[in-house]
């Protein structure tokens, strides 16, 4: 991480992970995803190779969709301490099912000082 270069500024950062990997944990079988993060920072920023290296660390880990999306979105936000976050994970399709897991987090008492900086979900196509 570094520091924040603008913290009097509410501002979104959009991250995309279109190759992230872990394994089921029922099969053993991989599991791909996009992962979307986006943040509102407070005092740090993620930095993206110490993110993608981390995002690594779950090539081979049994994990379901639901708790792995939920476990990354904790570790970022006790490394971070953002405004807000939201992690989007966009599974690929197994046995003929789409998984899209959403975890958010929003700083107690933080409220942006306006909407427009909340980012918009992330589209699902595909995963009606």
């Amino acid at each position: 991480m570094f520091n924040n270069p603008n913290p009097g500024r509410d501002y979104s950062i959009r991250i995309q992970i279109p190759e992230f990997t872990c394994l089921c944990p029922k099969t053993g079988q991989p599991d791909f995803a996009t992962l979307f993060l986006d943040y509102i920072p407070e005092g740090a920023c993620v930095e993206l190779k110490s993110l993608k290296e981390y995002v690594w660390s779950y090539r081979d880990e049994g994990a379901f969709h639901e708790a792995v999306t939920n476990s990354i979105l904790e570790d970022l936000v006790a490394t971070l301490d953002p405004r807000y976050a939201r992690l989007t994970a966009r599974f690929n399709v197994r046995g003929g099912i789409f998984t899209t897991v959403i975890a958010e987090h929003r700083a107690a008492g933080w409220a942006p000082a306006d909407t427009e900086v909340l980012p918009p979900p992330v589209p699902d196509p595909g995963h009606s």
